[in-house]
């Protein structure tokens, strides 16, 4: 249920309004929009019933059910889109957030020169893994706190925002002190001690869609980590499985018009997990764009052909200057910038 009060309400009447709803068992979320407050009230919906005496209190418009299984991702609990600010960089405005790195941080060589090369090109942030899920058990598997360590220096000079994943719920901690966007991978989209972990912590969370995980599961994972407290979640499409073996995998451009539809929260596209191959990342970073994603995910390596993970569908210096070119185009045609 959402309670709509008056856009005269008192912060008095407000507060009687969080207060009973904690009163009947029920967690209160608030959202204050320009005209009016929302208040959000979260939990069993066996009892909802009881939430309609709502209406009698001072200062109440209305209660109004919440239709959609995702309560709080909802856009009936927000008025208008919400925003982050990210250690000076904001996303889910006008400007379209470009977040690059290398998939792995291999060393303290690599992660500086790549950090300096997408600062010039323009980026946004600084993405690289320090922790790394991998198919196979001997793959390399990230440098753990000491690329975490290597992503701090690099921010220290570039002054680039981190986002980096963790893989488990012992180490949020950890990351957190270390990052500015904890990020959850494809393959841990549904693990729900993950998210309820994260969403305990006051951090940016970009929360990656799964191979096969329908836009439906991706909300209600987000959920998982709103109910908790964590109210910064940002929706990543990074492709799906599907028959197609031209691609890694099938970068589902629908999901971004349909997030927007459906959900107040930020959402970005990595065309480069989306694709698998450096070749594809430039149009559908574009094309990303032009379908009204508020950021991007790419990888930028200094060389590729070198890279202990995923070097076939990272970017070189060169070709991310392009990209961010290119990207600023298609962003200035719709309104909006980088």
């Amino acid at each position: 249920m959402i309670v709509v009060m008056k856009a005269d309400a008192t912060d008095g009447e407000i507060n009687r309004v969080i207060e009973t709803i904690e009163s009947l068992g029920y967690r209160p979320h608030v959202s204050r929009g320009v005209e009016r407050c929302i208040i959000g009230a979260i939990g069993d919906e066996r009892g909802k019933s009881r939430l309609h005496s709502l209406e009698a209190l001072p200062g109440v418009e209305s209660v109004v059910p919440i239709l959609k299984p995702y309560k709080l991702a909802s856009k009936q609990v927000k008025d208008g889109p919400s925003r982050y600010q990210i250690d000076g960089v904001e996303i889910g405005g006008t400007r379209i957030v470009v977040v690059a790195g290398p998939c792995s941080v291999e060393s303290r060589d690599q992660i500086l020169e790549t950090a300096r090369a997408v600062k010039a090109a323009g980026a946004s942030m600084l993405r690289g893994g320090a922790f790394k899920p991998r198919t196979s058990p001997y793959s390399f598997q990230g440098l753990g706190e000491e690329g975490l360590k290597l992503l701090q220096e690099a921010k220290a000079e570039t002054g680039l925002p981190i986002q980096t994943e963790v893989m488990a719920p012992e180490d949020v901690e950890l990351v957190a002190r270390y990052a500015d966007v904890i990020q959850i991978g494809a393959r841990n989209v549904q693990n729900f001690k993950l998210l309820r972990r994260v969403g305990e912590f006051d951090i940016p969370v970009c929360l990656k869609r799964g191979l096969s995980t329908t836009i439906e599961e991706l909300l209600m994972a987000a959920e998982y980590i709103l109910s908790e407290g964590n109210q910064k979640v940002i929706l990543c499409e990074r492709g799906i499985r599907t028959f197609e073996t031209a691609t890694r995998n099938t970068l589902d451009l629908n999901a971004v018009p349909v997030l927007k539809h459906e959900t107040h929260l930020p959402v970005i596209v990595d065309p480069s997990h989306g694709t698998g191959h450096w070749r594809y990342v430039t149009p559908m970073a574009q094309a990303a764009v032009a379908a009204g994603a508020d950021g991007l995910l790419i990888e930028v390596h200094p060389r590729p052909h070198e890279a202990f993970s995923d070097g076939a569908q990272s970017l070189k210096f060169d070709n991310f200057v392009t990209l961010m070119q290119r990207v600023a185009a298609v962003a200035e045609a719709v309104g909006r910038s980088v």
